[in-house]
């Protein structure tokens, strides 16, 4: 027998497994659907009971199902029927603490799932604000930073840990008091057709993937006040390995996608496939690897960007003495993108900050350190319209003085960092071997600045260049300084 054909029955016999898995109606346990019993007792004594009889679906139908903290076991489904409303206590204390603070847990288990066409919903703002009381009443201790409480305070909705085979499937997950899912350390991870509703309040992360491996996020909508589909890794000598980000629209007022911040280990074979980002207020894909960490065999593809503020951001820093990034291996094609004049996330709750206002558009960004160069990354078949008219008078910083482009070395690493740069499409720094293949950049006005300035890039080429830039008839497209080995095609 081949191991093709074993793969195939191994297949089917988990699918006959989980179609004749024992549903267990969420009523049989006494859990009350009136939006106002305390069902946390009864949700866990119904899940433990499930997996001490082999496994199974809890299954909860039309209702609105109060809780606090519950923490699933091995062998055993959460499905919410369409009209069914898990819902998260507003008392912080009925919330548990085990790293993170959670409405579901899920530690060191396996074969578990969260499906169906009902929502998750942790009543997150009003819990926030109850959170802050009881800091402010000193019934709890919390840094308090930014007059908020942290974020590990607030409730997460999903943190699951070290687990294998984890799949999310239709749901609606909405209204986090903080990050909205965790998923840490674990194998197997699906999450498909969700849906996230993350503006309730502030670092309300969409998607989070911490050092784990085998994922695939697909066919999903996140609309969220942070980062959209954020990948980190929290732990040195861990890594994200064979990831797939597939067929996902993203809506943010941080990034659309984004490695980081939190690099202390390793991102690897990672694909980001046929995705849509829109009304995002910072990159529509950033890559950083700023505290000791790796990031290489990305691919990047068929990436459509709308009212978004920046495109592409490649980063490296050093954000703790003697830790350096590393970045390589990064293919980003078939990408379009579209950069307004005005704040892309403008009218939605938690908008992104004000920074450095006035200050003229930011080019897409591929910036290392002068000694941990970005190396051998791939930009094809890319487009980028901006909206040009860059006013000179606004901090300028010209092609005849890059030296007063700060490396921000230790910096969060964000496209508007450096504050003012002389370059309207394309910036590369501390850059070698970057191929570049048929890069159309557009600006609808003239800018004052170059399209493209390469500054300490080797051995790298441009094929296929096309600048499209309003009343700029003669203008040299692409400046370099302090490079070597470049050729223009």
């Amino acid at each position: 027998m081949n191991i093709k054909r074993i793969s195939v029955i191994a297949v089917f016999l988990i699918s006959a497994l989980s179609a004749t898995a024992k549903d267990y109606p969420a009523s049989l346990f006494g859990i009350k659907s009136d939006g106002i019993t305390l069902n946390t007792k009864s949700i866990q004594f119904a899940l433990d009971y499930i997996e001490k009889q082999g496994g199974g679906r809890l299954v909860f139908y039309v209702g609105r199902y109060l809780t606090g903290s519950i923490h699933m076991r091995s062998n055993v489904s959460i499905h919410l029927n369409e009209g069914a409303i898990l819902v998260g206590s507003l008392n912080p204390f009925e919330y548990d603490k085990n790293g993170w603070t959670a409405l579901i847990f899920a530690r060191d288990v396996k074969n578990i799932a969260i499906t169906g066409q009902g929502v998750i919903d942790g009543q997150g703002r009003q819990l926030a604000f109850n959170v802050v009381d009881v800091i402010q009443k000193g019934l709890v201790k919390d840094g308090f930073r930014f007059d908020r409480p942290e974020a590990d305070a607030r409730a997460v909705l999903i943190y699951f840990f070290n687990c294998d085979n984890v799949t999310m499937r239709k749901v609606t997950i909405r209204n986090s008091a903080s990050w909205v899912q965790i998923y840490e350390q674990s194998r197997n991870v699906v999450l498909d057709s969700i849906y996230v509703d993350s503006k309730a309040y502030w670092n309300n992360d969409g998607i989070d993937i911490v050092d784990c491996e085998k994922v695939k996020i697909t066919n999903s909508f996140v609309d969220s006040d942070d980062d959209g589909i954020c990948i980190k890794s929290h732990t040195p000598g861990k890594r994200n390995d064979d990831i797939e980000i597939r067929n996902n629209t993203v809506r943010s007022s941080a990034n659309g996608i984004k490695f980081g911040t939190a690099t202390l280990g390793g991102f690897s074979n990672i694909r980001i496939v046929n995705n849509r980002v829109f009304d995002t207020y910072r990159s529509a894909v950033t890559l950083a690897a700023v505290d000791g960490g790796y990031v290489e065999n990305i691919l990047v593809d068929s990436l459509y960007a709308t009212t978004t503020g920046n495109a592409i951001f490649l980063r490296i820093g050093e954000r703790r003495a003697g830790f350096k990034g590393r970045m390589e291996n990064v293919t980003i094609s078939n990408l379009y993108c579209e950069v307004p004049l005005l704040k892309p996330d403008a009218g939605y709750e938690y908008e992104g900050p004000v920074e450095d206002m006035p200050r003229n558009i930011s080019p897409a960004g591929i910036v290392g350190l002068a000694d941990a160069k970005i190396n051998n990354i791939t930009l094809s078949n890319v487009t980028i319209k901006y909206p040009g008219g860059g006013n000179p008078l606004f901090a300028k910083v010209g092609t005849d003085e890059l030296g007063k482009v700060p490396e921000k070395v230790p910096g969060y690493p964000e496209f508007s960092m450096f504050g003012e740069l002389p370059a309207w499409g394309l910036y590369v720094r501390h850059a070698q071997n970057i191929k570049v293949n048929n890069l159309v950049l557009i600006a609808e006005k003239k800018d004052y600045r170059p399209a493209i300035v390469l500054d300490d890039v080797q051995s790298s080429s441009f094929t296929g260049l096309d600048v499209k830039e309003a009343g700029a008839k003669s203008k040299k497209a692409l400046h370099q300084h302090a490079s070597s080995n470049i050729v223009i095609k």
